[in-house]
């Protein structure tokens, strides 16, 4: 399982181009979402994006990062 902090971003970024893909049927935010639910299907170790979002929810909702110095670099 990915670190939470990247959990997190990932997270943010897939609803946030979701939102955007609702409002326009731009192309560009479609490659992108497809990217992040890869990221977020392989961080998760699932292969369905609804899947992986349950599994980041559910580790991120008991996750207390203290420490990100590891994504600092």
């Amino acid at each position: 399982m990915a670190h939470p902090a990247v959990l997190r971003k990932l997270v943010d970024e897939y609803e946030a181009l979701r939102a955007v893909h609702a409002d326009r049927s731009n192309v560009e935010p479609r490659g992108r979402i497809a990217e992040v639910a890869c990221a977020l299907c392989i961080s998760t170790g699932t292969s369905d994006v609804d899947a992986a979002l349950v599994a980041a929810y559910h580790q991120l909702r008991g996750a207390q990062v203290h420490d990100d110095s590891l994504l600092a670099r």
